[in-house]
């Protein structure tokens, strides 16, 4: 028989798969929570500070179901190894602080963007208020307030309000940092994918994934709307938390 599944990660588990599941219930409704537990970009008019944590829990509405499987299978599969290793205590810190890792990256890169493009919307003669004003967003993801024709009209606003109002979800910020985690633990341990299906040791097989996520979020293709960012930041801050879990390990020892 298998071995069970570590508290920490059982938990995780549950928990998202009861997002999801209030996701769809919710949406039944005509009401959509990524509204409320997405994370916004901090300057949008749809920005709450609870998103930070809510948006590690939340995943693409039903029917796309992949986003939460891949995730909650590879919570499974490499968050038991990672939990039996550095205990509940520190996994739960772990995850949660590659969650912020993966918010925080995110949105450096998103603040640079949008600044570039408020600087466009304001030479094309239109106010950033005016902007602002047109991206607030109710609980069924419908804008409040009446877009006015200038915003409408121009590409940059339109490009701006689009930042405005498209949240980020999904725990994949917080499954990087497992990934890297697992990797500096067990570098020699084979990875494969369906795909793909023979083993790779993982000091390999995870270097390579992190540099397709480097290369994708740099070309930011109009095709691919996945925050690869978010992943990039969860995977350095669980890089840097194994590296001092171990170090202050063999000073323990």
């Amino acid at each position: 028989m298998g071995q069970p599944i570590p508290t920490i990660t059982k938990n995780l588990l549950i928990i998202n798969g009861l997002f999801f599941l209030a996701s769809i219930v919710f949406q039944s409704k005509g009401i959509d929570l990524s509204v409320i537990l997405g994370a916004f970009y901090p300057g949008s008019p749809n920005f709450e500070s609870w998103q930070i944590v809510t948006h590690m829990f939340m995943h693409a509405s039903y029917p796309e179901i992949s986003h939460i499987l891949f995730n909650m299978f590879a919570l499974w599969s490499f968050g038991s190894t990672v939990e039996s290793t550095i205990g509940q205590k520190n996994f739960f810190k772990l995850y949660l602080f590659a969650g912020f890792g993966g918010f925080f990256l995110f949105n450096l890169v998103n603040y640079i963007e949008i600044s570039q493009l408020q600087k466009l919307v304001e030479a094309d003669g239109i106010s950033l208020s005016e902007v602002y004003n047109a991206s607030k967003l109710n609980i069924h993801r419908e804008l409040i307030n009446q877009t006015t024709a200038q915003v409408a009209n121009n590409a940059n606003a339109i490009a701006l309000a689009q930042q405005y109002t498209t949240p980020m979800v999904g725990a994949s910020g917080a499954i990087y940092g497992l990934l890297i985690a697992f990797a500096v633990l067990y570098p020699d341990a084979k990875l494969a994918l369906i795909f793909f299906p023979v083993g790779v040791k993982a000091k390999y097989f995870i270097p390579i994934l992190i540099f397709i996520e480097l290369f994708l979020g740099v070309k930011n293709y109009d095709w691919n709307n996945v925050a690869h960012f978010a992943h990039l930041g969860g995977a350095l801050i669980g890089f840097l938390f194994i590296r001092n879990w171990k170090k202050n390990l063999y000073r323990r020892n």
